[in-house]
């Protein structure tokens, strides 16, 4: 019952959308953690998984008039633009750089199965919801991949203090991703 009132919730958000392009932001804040989990995954590199999402949203709301809703989630037709933008940015990548098509292939690779992009937008938003200084550790740590002590360093704390905000915020992330998985 729940997913199809969700389902015509979006289809609403949609045609609103359609009709008013200012409405489109409710649906860019209801997907940009899928989308960005989806791009990430694939890319890797921070900075060009933020202009690939940025990008994404752009053509969506460009060619929104011509979506047509077929009952298959909005989320999908984003990951499909998504897909083609990581695909052609690969194929230009690789005119330009050289004809390694091993690269290309890894880019056109099926898609991740889409609990794992929920659980990885799941876990962004969870992070978020973390005290300032865990989660400043875990992004320093695991989203700029800085070593104890040089996370130790800049925020000015001893090492072992690093290591029990980490054990600390993994912790409560752990609880609450198998609280959100339940």
């Amino acid at each position: 019952m729940k997913a199809l009132k969700r389902e015509a919730d979006e289809r609403l958000l949609i045609e609103a959308a359609q009709q008013d392009p200012a409405r489109f932001a409710e649906l860019y804040e209801i997907n940009f953690e899928r989308v960005y989990a989806y791009v990430v995954r694939r890319v890797g590199n921070r900075t060009e998984t933020e202009d690939l999402t940025a990008e994404v949203f752009h053509h969506a709301l460009a060619n929104l008039k011509r979506f047509e809703w077929r009952g298959i989630p909005f989320a999908a037709w984003l990951f499909r633009i998504a897909a083609n933008l990581i695909s052609d940015r690969w194929q230009r990548w690789g005119r330009e750089v050289s004809d390694d098509t091993g690269i290309i292939e890894a880019a056109q690779a099926s898609p991740a199965p889409m609990e794992e992009v929920e659980r990885r937008a799941t876990l962004f938003r969870l992070v978020d919801t973390l005290p300032a200084e865990q989660r400043r550790v875990v992004v320093l740590r695991f989203v700029e991949q800085k070593s104890i002590k040089d996370v130790a360093r800049e925020i000015q704390k001893t090492e072992g203090a690093v290591k029990q905000l980490q054990f600390r915020a993994l912790t409560t992330l752990k609880t609450r991703m198998e609280g959100a998985d339940a």
